[in-house]
C-alpha cells in the first residue's frame, strides 16, 4: 500500500508540522497551501487520504469537500480527515454531510493525529482489497 497523503492547509507553520508528524506514516506527502490548486493536485497525485483545513481562502474547506465529492465516489472509499481550529457544531455537521470522515482540532496531539491517520489508511486499504477480491471473483473460472 502506497499511503499517499494530501495535506491542504493554508498556514505554512501548520503545514510543515503536519508534514513532519505524518512522515512516520508515509513518505509520499503532498503539502498544499493554495486551496485553488486542490482539484488539479488531487487528480495528479491520487491520494489515499486527504487532510483538510476548513478555514482557508477561497475556496474554503467545505467548498473543497463539495468539489471533491464526485471524484471521491468514483474511487470507492477515500477518507478525509478535517484538521481545524473550528469547534462550532455547525461546521462539523456540515463537513460530515459533505463527506468528512474524521475531525481533529488544533492544537492537535501528535500521537492522536498519527493514530487517526493510520486507522483511516488501514480502512482505505481494506476497501481496496475488498474491491480487488470482488473483481477477481467476477473473472471466469478455468474450463474443465
Amino acid at each position: 500500500m502506497r499511503n499517499r497523503i494530501l495535506i491542504v492547509e493554508d498556514d505554512e507553520a501548520n503545514l510543515l508540522l503536519l508534514k513532519t508528524y505524518l512522515s512516520e506514516v508515509s513518505d509520499e506527502i503532498y503539502a498544499l497551501s493554495d486551496s485553488q490548486q486542490v482539484e488539479s493536485v488531487f487528480t495528479q497525485f491520487e491520494p489515499d487520504l486527504v487532510l483538510l483545513d476548513l478555514h482557508m481562502h477561497d475556496p474554503d474547506g467545505l467548498e473543497i469537500l463539495r468539489r471533491l465529492r464526485s471524484a471521491r465516489e468514483s474511487l470507492g472509499y477515500l477518507p478525509v480527515l478535517v484538521v481545524t481550529g473550528e469547534t462550532a457544531r455547525t461546521s462539523r455537521i456540515s463537513a460530515l454531510i459533505l463527506g468528512a470522515d474524521e475531525f481533529i482540532t488544533k492544537p492537535y496531539d501528535r500521537t492522536e493525529l498519527v493514530l487517526r491517520v493510520r486507522n483511516l489508511l488501514r480502512t482505505r486499504q481494506a476497501y481496496e482489497e475488498k474491491g480487488q477480491m470482488e473483481e477477481r471473483s467476477d473473472l471466469p473460472g478455468p474450463e474443465g
